[in-house]
């Protein structure tokens, strides 16, 4: 149970769409919680409206903490149960994670503004700085930074208009041969970037070749339901309807015009 310091506080409720808004989350995240088992509301009004105190609003931080560390739903339940997961001392873990970050950004911060006022000066930095800071900057951002797929196409151009205009991917840099042939082709996913590469040989096949799905790509997008209507608007081919995954996404499936599989999801929570 969480203090009753503020007694007005903890004898608080939420409605599922206040508790929404004040969190960040999503109704339709708090519902599949609810659905399965996850977090359960305290109580419900007549015709069935949810209603949350303030036990479920700890919960539920434990709730969303387990997601960001990476725990699939399917696992989140069992480990609330332990103890080292109640809350005051998941809070005593997350505040000792958020301090060494914060200690962390502070160094680099430091390490940033020396090399800035030496710039300034119109100096030059020494290696020891830059090597200290490159240091700082590896400890902060982990040893994964980010990905860049390769997908294979008959034809790039068609590919890469149909990818910008009907899945709404921005678009990025082209290159062409000297007779004006397309050898790349980039589009972006937020920072992250796909290659469009053209088939050919034995090696490179677009799935439209072989008649079979050769691999996937999976896009995160805002409003998974409001990006499904914006493509089937555009008359974007649908392999799959869009459906709430038991491992936390929502999601759905479309077919560009070689027959590459793009999915496009939204985490429930």
């Amino acid at each position: 149970m969480i203090g009753h310091d503020h007694p007005q506080e903890t004898m608080r409720t939420w409605k599922v769409g206040a508790l929404a808004k004040v969190t960040g989350l999503t109704v339709r995240a708090l519902h599949h919680y609810d659905e399965i088992g996850l977090l359960k509301p305290s109580a419900r009004l007549t015709g069935g409206h949810r209603l949350y105190d303030a036990d479920d609003v700890a919960r539920l931080y434990r709730i969303v903490r387990l997601r960001q560390l990476g725990l699939p739903l399917s696992q989140v339940a069992d480990v609330l149960a332990e103890p080292e997961w109640q809350l005051a001392p998941a809070i005593d873990r997350h505040l000792a994670e958020a301090r060494h970050r914060a200690a962390m950004a502070s160094r680099l911060c430091a390490r940033l503004a020396t090399i800035a006022t030496v710039l300034a000066q119109q100096k030059h930095p020494s290696p020891q700085e830059m090597f200290a800071t490159v240091e700082e900057m590896i400890s902060m951002g982990g040893t994964v930074c980010g990905t860049t797929g390769f997908l294979m196409y008959d034809d790039i151009d068609a590919a890469y208009r149909y990818i910008v205009q009907v899945f709404g991917l921005t678009a990025g840099q082209i290159w062409k041969s000297e007779d004006g042939f397309t050898e790349f082709a980039e589009v972006r996913a937020g920072v992250q970037v796909i290659g469009l590469h053209p088939a050919g040989g034995k090696s490179y096949r677009s799935p439209r070749s072989v008649d079979a799905v050769t691999g996937t790509t999976v896009i995160t997008v805002d409003d998974v339901d409001a990006h499904y209507a914006s493509t089937v608007a555009v008359g974007a081919t649908i392999v799959c309807e869009p459906v709430d995954r038991s491992y936390g996404i929502r999601e759905y499936g479309a077919s560009d015009p070689e027959g590459q599989i793009w999915w496009f999801a939204s985490r429930l929570g």
